[in-house]
């Protein structure tokens, strides 16, 4: 038993811990989306079916040694495709196509070692119960999660602080070959009971029948739907960095180990009355504000619940949806463990656990960006909870429920489940006040919002991703080129775009297009230069705002990711070089980091500008700029513009935001420019774990900024 319990754990360890470490690698290079932690999930999810397919394939259709030999020699084959780091060849010409980009970057580098890894549970399983006669191998499932779970855990809070991408690769290589030989002494053990024949031959798995097989995907399905779904949430609503990945996704796993350890630990007296509880709470949160207290009886639950969702705050909101994702799970997999097969039937039965959740990742990674405009992802996921609830004890043979038992019961939960949906509709469909325009793709959710129509002082348009407001425009044709949100003049950009004045007309580069704000401030011989990841970016700009049209500055827009398209170029010798990408709330951590610098110091002229803007609720990214640009020999003037009155074209005091920006020039000059000076804040003393990033490690989680008591504080301290 010790052998297949740690190949069992390791193996599970192994392949969790190379999730957050290879999606680190390629993160910069798709832009920093959410997205492409939700195409990487796809990607684990597929090649977990691959292998438990293939597990299921060897433990029914060949002989014992035969699958060692072959799977051992797969093991041998993975050792020698070693290190898994990708190489720069990878590396996207542009931003078009990312999801299958991403696809076929991860099936070359991490494929066979993934799908060899993937089989493990299933696989040692089934060789457990030959060599392990009459005991129950369904715990050793249990401890792969465990072997999971440390690996998520042990990522955010060890590896990646403490280990550059490198040394994580070599350790991760060396953890491969440690495998390789737990496998083979399960193998050994697997050897000596001779050549038997298929467990299919020897064994049943007893009957099944359809609901059930049916439940046995589509409960695993709902499970990864919210886990994905509430990872985007939070995902978009604070940062993209590993831990948020990590922390649902640890959730989501710990169900698996609770419910798998034993059936003493899911019990539906307790986690079904929870279930409704969460539920209601849920779609409280998600209607209030959008609807009036409803009238209609079978919404009256959700009106009692709204008065007190009312008040939850942002980090009430994702601890509630974590809850639900938690509570959630359990459900769906306490009932998946309810309806397990015999022995016989353990690989199958994994087969379909691991179909159901392939099923759940291609649909929020490839079917809700094109079905939906918006994120209804979650509202699909807890509706097809609540109905696979009541399918699942319809099922159930235990239950004084079973098979329209207590009729009238049965029309009270399909009257509450009727309530759940419309409440869920309702959200869906609530109308966004002022939206002219919506549109939904890889890098996210993009809307434009128009306050003020038909004033021709208040007019407005704003951009808005996610929650992050992406620039603003007055719409009047007096005012359509006042330079508004972050870009005033009284702001880090507005008093550098004042400053910087040379002879023949500037040469300006912006990371990142938003409105085209930035355009506001071009002046004729100017040459303003974009770098754009995002298409749909590019279409609302010119179609929705004029900052580009108008501007009397030559405008060259380049596609793909900044840094990749700037480490290509020949030197672009910029008298400005404004660094303004947002996902999310925060800069991708690729642009902040020294070797980033090195290139936006080639592209600068000697008196040249950077300006970052570091902007944020929740990441402290001046000490990081500070750290970089003392060793990239940059001076530093950080303006905290919270004045929107100083630098009005005329009385109206709107549409300007308070802002962040650092500017940095090896010029010294340049930063004692009146302007700047007088407005730059004093120099804070860098807190003692500060660390200046590199391409090879960098730690968002580092940077949080929390009060205390707060959730955010809690997580720092973790």
């Amino acid at each position: 038993m010790p052998a297949f319990s740690l190949a069992i754990f390791w193996g599970a360890l192994l392949l969790f811990l190379i999730q957050p470490l290879i999606a680190k690698y390629i993160l910069p290079w798709f832009g920093g989306s959410p997205a492409v932690w939700t195409t990487c999930m796809l990607f684990f999810q597929l090649l977990l079916l691959g292998g438990y397919a293939y597990a299921h394939f060897s433990t029914t259709r060949l002989r014992t040694r035969t699958q060692v030999i072959v799977h051992l020699s797969l093991l041998g084959l993975s050792l020698l495709l070693l290190p898994i780091a990708p190489g720069d060849q990878w590396k996207p010409a542009d931003g078009s196509s990312p999801t299958g980009s991403i696809l076929l970057l991860l099936l070359a580098t991490i494929g066979l070692p993934y799908l060899a890894l993937s089989a493990t549970g299933p696989l040692f399983q089934a060789w457990f119960s030959r060599t392990h006669q009459g005991v129950s191998p369904y715990r050793l499932y249990a401890l792969s999660n465990v072997g999971s779970l440390l690996a998520l855990l042990g990522y955010p809070f060890l590896m990646e602080p403490h280990l550059g991408r490198h040394d994580q690769a070599l350790w991760w290589s060396a953890g491969l070959a440690i495998f390789a030989g737990l496998a083979a002494w399960c193998g050994r053990q697997v050897w000596r009971l001779g050549d038997l024949p298929p467990a299919s031959v020897t064994a049943g798995g007893g009957t099944t029948g359809g609901l059930d097989r049916t439940l046995w995907l589509a409960l695993p399905a709902c499970g990864v739907i919210l886990l994905l779904s509430v990872t985007n949430r939070l995902c978009q609503d604070i940062a993209v960095i590993p831990f948020l990945w990590v922390l649902p996704l640890s959730l989501y796993l710990l169900t698996f180990i609770i419910c798998f350890d034993s059936p003493r630990w899911y019990r539906r007296a307790l986690w079904l009355p929870l279930l409704a509880v969460t539920l209601l709470a849920t779609a409280a949160w998600m209607v209030q504000g959008n609807m009036a207290t409803p009238t209609q009886a079978w919404l009256a639950p959700v009106a009692w619940a709204m008065e007190a969702a009312a008040g939850l705050s942002m980090f009430g909101e994702i601890g509630l949806f974590l809850t639900a994702l938690f509570v959630g799970c359990m459900v769906c997999h306490g009932e998946v463990y309810r309806l397990r097969p015999l022995a016989g039937g353990l690989t199958g039965f994994y087969l379909s656990l691991s179909a159901g959740g392939a099923v759940g990742g291609l649909f929020v990674a490839l079917g809700a960006p094109t079905l939906f405009n918006d994120y209804l992802e979650l509202h699909v996921g807890l509706f097809l909870l609540a109905a696979l609830t009541l399918a699942a004890l319809w099922a159930a043979t235990n239950s004084p429920l079973t098979r329209w038992r207590r009729p009238w019961v049965w029309c009270g939960l399909i009257l509450l489940l009727a309530g759940f949906g419309e409440a869920l509709r309702i959200d869906a469909q609530a109308p966004v006040a002022g939206r002219i325009e919506q549109s939904r793709n890889f890098y996210g959710v993009l809307k434009v919002l128009q306050e003020g129509e038909g004033d021709d002082f208040s007019h407005t348009r704003t951009l808005q991703h996610g929650g992050t407001t992406h620039g603003l425009q007055f719409m009047a044709e007096a005012r359509r080129r006042i330079p508004a949100s972050y870009y005033t003049g009284s702001s880090g950009i507005g008093r550098a775009m004042r400053t910087v004045w040379p002879a023949g007309g500037r040469r300006i580069g912006v990371v990142g297009l938003g409105t085209g704000s930035m355009a506001s401030w071009g002046r004729p011989g100017d040459v303003m230069r974009f770098y754009e990841i995002n298409d749909e970016v590019v279409r609302i700009a010119r179609g929705s705002f004029t900052f580009l049209t108008d501007t009397p500055a030559k405008v060259e827009l380049v596609m793909g990711d900044a840094r990749l398209s700037m480490e290509r170029e020949k030197d672009q010798r910029y008298d400005v070089l404004v660094l303004d990408a947002f996902s999310s709330d925060a800069i991708p951590a690729h642009l902040l980091t020294k070797e980033a610098f090195t290139i936006y110091r080639r592209h600068l002229k000697p008196e040249g500008v950077l300006a970052v803007h570091v902007s944020n609720r929740y990441l402290d990214l001046e000490p990081v700029v500070r750290l970089i640009a003392a060793d990239s020999g940059f001076g530093v003037a950080v303006i905290n513009d919270d004045d929107v009155g100083e630098f009005q074209v005329d009385e109206y005091t709107g549409g300007a935001y308070t802002s962040d920006w650092m500017l940095l020039s090896s010029d010294a000059k340049v930063l004692s420019q009146p302007l700047i000076a007088k407005a730059a804040s004093e120099t804070p003393e860098t807190p003692a774990d500060a660390r200046a990033w590199t391409d090879d490690r960098s730690d968002l989680l580092g940077v949080l900024m929390a009060e205390e008591g707060t959730f955010l504080a809690w997580l720092k301290g973790l």
